[in-house]
């Protein structure tokens, strides 16, 4: 194959971090190429935030983000702050608002967030190539990309090939591929933000709650979030659980507390002499379904005085602590990230750049570094890619 062109890098992977990293590349008057595999760039950012693409968290520090180095995200956070991505925002003329928890949305649609980085990668005279499918990766004096449309070169190239979540979207493991190539390590990637399954004969019991969201604190180890929890037709979803999996160990129990903001020890104890049924009692502070088939499961109701003192000790400790065991996730195909990735051991927390080939750059989700819910993902893209633009 003939080279179709030397550039001074070629970016793979055409989501939120490769297009922005060839953004902030072609400031620094860079000649750059995208190459996306799918007939279209920025496929995952459409369907980010409900179609309104949750593009940042006004409170992104690195706690917001799980790593095996948890201190490796702070040198591209702190250079590159949501403040800077929202004065792009501004600029572009696209409205937003903060809906909770600092998670700032488009008014519209995420559309103006693809249609805003396509413009500036216009402005920047970027190449961008679709439906353009890398063959092979090759290092002499200069990479060498290989693809279906002719094969390119460059002094630099940009690995933002994403992680495995959302498979319908066209993920792909190349940018673990490439890593492997070069002698790189790699955190086993699995799936982060996404739905626990459980056991069949618990799922019966509450099958006729599917679509109930509960306001629950839920613990893994020694991590809790403080949101609503949904049961499904298939297990456990909703906010918080979404959130827990990113942590959660296969095998290992999840505490779900359904009364974080009561002592539920307290109001039992001062209803003790009182005829009101358990279910009623309990229906004041979660909906009623939930607490028919939670009573069926643990404490069948009648009135409060009939039960003994260690009975009530033990129905406000399920409350407080009901312990669930998922037999397993939903996998990459529901997963909203990739955890593990490129281990960043093996990267400048400055440049991204790897520190065993010079010029290599990894960004965004495919490196082991995985963001809350939120919006967080996001500028992880925003602030990876602008720490590699300085350097190529």
């Amino acid at each position: 194959m003939n080279s179709q062109g030397h550039y001074d890098a070629i970016i793979i992977g055409g989501g939120a971090a490769g297009l922005f990293c060839a953004i902030q590349a072609s400031k620094r008057n860079r000649k750059l190429l995208v190459i996306e595999h799918s007939e279209r760039v920025g496929k995952k950012i459409s369907i980010s935030g409900g179609g309104r693409c949750n593009f940042t968290n006004l409170y992104t520090t690195s706690e917001s983000f799980l790593s095996v180095n948890p201190h490796f995200s702070k040198s591209a956070l702190a250079r590159y702050t949501p403040q800077d991505f929202v004065a792009l925002v501004k600029k572009h003329g696209i409205r937003y608002h903060e809906k909770k928890l600092g998670q700032l949305f488009c008014d519209g649609s995420a559309q103006q967030i693809i249609d805003m980085l396509l413009n500036e990668c216009s402005d920047g005279g970027v190449e961008i190539r679709c439906e353009c499918k890398v063959e092979s990766v090759t290092k002499d004096e200069q990479f060498l990309v290989e693809t279906n449309k002719g094969t390119f070169s460059s002094a630099a190239l940009v690995i933002a090939t994403g992680g495995l979540s959302i498979k319908p979207l066209g993920a792909t493991d190349l940018g673990y591929i490439v890593a492997k190539q070069f002698g790189l390590a790699i955190e086993t990637p699995r799936p982060g933000l996404v739905p626990f399954t459980l056991d069949p004969s618990l799922l019966q019991r509450l099958s006729s709650l599917s679509g109930i969201s509960i306001d629950s604190l839920v613990t893994y180890n020694s991590v809790s979030f403080r949101e609503n929890i949904l049961i499904t037709h298939r297990g456990l979803s909703g906010p918080a659980v979404l959130q827990i999996s990113s942590y959660w160990k296969p095998g290992s129990s999840i505490s779900v507390n359904l009364l974080p903001d009561l002592d539920a020890a307290e109001l039992l104890a001062n209803h003790h002499g009182s005829t009101i049924e358990l279910a009623n009692l309990l229906t004041e502070h979660l909906p009623r379904r939930f607490i028919q088939a939670w009573c069926e499961l643990f404490a069948p109701s009648k009135p409060i005085k009939q039960y003994n003192r260690r009975e009530l000790e033990l129905i406000a400790s399920q409350l407080h602590n009901f312990q669930i065991t998922p037999t397993g996730t939903e996998g990459f195909k529901k997963a909203e990230v990739t955890a593990g990735g490129v281990s960043t051991s093996e990267l400048s927390s400055q440049t991204m750049e790897a520190k065993k080939v010079p010029r290599l750059f990894f960004i965004g989700e495919v490196v082991d570094v995985t963001g809350h819910l939120g919006g967080f993902n996001f500028q992880w893209a925003w602030a990876s890619a602008h720490a590699a633009a300085q350097r190529i």
